[in-house]
């Protein structure tokens, strides 16, 4: 079935509960009644309550109203948030070096406002020591602990060992932030531009406006 509305002449029914442009209540009228009316104002009669005894109509631009309810909608899904699940995989006997770095990308993924699942990989002998990965683990979430908790406490699944961190700022959050801290920056490198030029502006008029050095005496 359509989920278009029923508009004008595809509206089959002996009278509708009429409601004008502006959202008041005309009452209950013939269809040939509501029809004209609609001719009149120039509009469109639109079912907007289908079920109701009689059904609800409404006078209304439907042209215009179909375009606006587009872009709620294409706005809707531009803001919509959804929800990430990214993931970080580590040795038990990972350097310094490369923990940090792997560290780095938990930060940022959680500052993002994604989850993250951290994976723990054994490899021959490692595989009896599993204490190795869950000491890790609880390093990592504990130097995090700032950004984001714990969600899925460590577990064993298979040769790897998985724990996933939540972050604690909502993605919606997150997404805000980005895009203010984006807008600060815009402004202040078109500040520094601005005194930038001003600089150069007030070195050229400086310059313009100094005394010519007298030729010097033979």
């Amino acid at each position: 079935m359509s989920a278009e509305p029923r508009i004008n002449d595809r509206i089959r029914v002996p009278e509708v509960r009429l409601v004008g442009p502006s959202g008041e209540q005309v009452g209950i009228v013939p269809l040939a009644k509501a029809l004209e009316l609609a001719q009149e104002y120039d509009l469109d009669l639109v079912e907007v309550a289908a079920n109701a005894r009689p059904p609800v109509c409404k006078l209304m631009d439907y042209g215009k109203f179909k375009y606006e309810s587009a872009m709620k909608a294409r706005e809707a899904r531009k803001n919509q948030a959804h929800t990430v699940i990214k993931e970080m995989k580590l040795r038990p006997k990972i350097d310094p070096h490369d923990y940090d770095t792997k560290k780095g990308h938990v930060v940022r993924f959680l500052k993002q406002g994604d989850k993250v699942k951290i994976t723990i990989m054994f490899r021959g002998r490692e595989q009896s020591r599993p204490e190795l990965g869950f000491r890790l683990l609880q390093r990592l979430a504990e130097d995090v602990q700032d950004l984001g908790f714990i969600e899925s406490n460590p577990k064993q699944d298979g040769r790897n060992m998985i724990m996933v961190l939540g972050p604690h700022k909502k993605k919606t959050e997150a997404m805000a932030e980005a895009r203010e801290a984006q807008a600060v920056r815009k402004a202040e490198a078109a500040g520094v531009a601005v005194e930038s030029r001003r600089d150069r502006v007030a070195g050229e008029t400086a310059a313009d406006e100094a005394p010519a050095e007298e030729p010097a005496e033979a």
